[in-house]
């Protein structure tokens, strides 16, 4: 998505203060635009429709409607037109694993430095895979993975062993190549067991399958 037009930025967040120092962080750059602020998901759906932003950055928790829902309806009305990157402050990676799920196409913490939120939002609106997926690595290991019996949607035993396996190492930061290489095995078969993987658990792309496995401690079969 890479263009010579700014960024069309919409920014929702329920607190002024958020929205203000968000602003100030992306107004001096000259490839992000500004177009809209929202206070709750219900005016960020209301704000698409008016000022066509490219990208919303959703927070998680507001109220009447909270980013989780507005991200779902906005990727239904919209589709792939309007990225969603969540930001949160949250440790905990259930609420970002959902987001994901709905159509969200990343997500950044407030308290990053601001230095990892311009490279990682660059990379993710460019199509930088490389950078964005070493991003997200970094990222993701900030995050608490809770522990449920009761949880619903795809689980670690739609997989198999071998799946469950190739999906540590992807949430580790491993390409295709080097999971090959651990694994004794072909980078074809590699990409065929992602494939499978991905429809198995209705998911798109290696940054919601890196959420599920941290999810569900499946990091812990790629350590050992």
């Amino acid at each position: 998505m890479t263009q010579n037009q700014p960024y069309r930025v919409l920014i929702v967040d329920d607190h002024p203060l958020a929205r203000k120092a968000i602003r100030s962080m992306l107004e001096p750059v000259s490839d992000f635009d500004i177009v809209g602020e929202a206070s709750h998901g219900e005016e960020a759906i209301f704000l698409c429709g008016s000022v066509s932003p490219d990208v919303v950055l959703m927070d998680i928790h507001m109220s009447p409607m909270g980013g989780l829902e507005a991200t779902r309806q906005i990727k239904q009305i919209y589709g792939s037109s309007i990225r969603i990157v969540i930001l949160t402050v949250s440790d905990d990676v259930a609420d970002l694993f959902t987001a994901l799920q709905f159509g969200a196409q990343g997500y950044l913490l407030k308290n990053m430095d601001p230095d990892e939120w311009l490279t990682y939002l660059r990379a993710l609106l460019d199509d930088n895979s490389d950078v964005a997926r070493r991003m997200a690595d970094k990222l993701f290991h900030r995050f608490r993975a809770p522990i449920s019996a009761h949880t619903e949607g795809p689980t670690p035993s739609m997989l198999t062993s071998r799946e469950q396996e190739i999906t540590a190492y992807v949430a580790l930061g491993n390409n295709n190549r080097q999971i090959a290489e651990k694994l004794l095995i072909s980078e074809h078969t590699v990409k065929n067991h992602m494939k499978n993987i991905l429809e198995k658990l209705q998911l798109e792309n290696r940054v919601q399958l890196t959420a599920f496995a941290i999810k569900f401690g499946l990091t812990r079969k790629g350590q050992i």
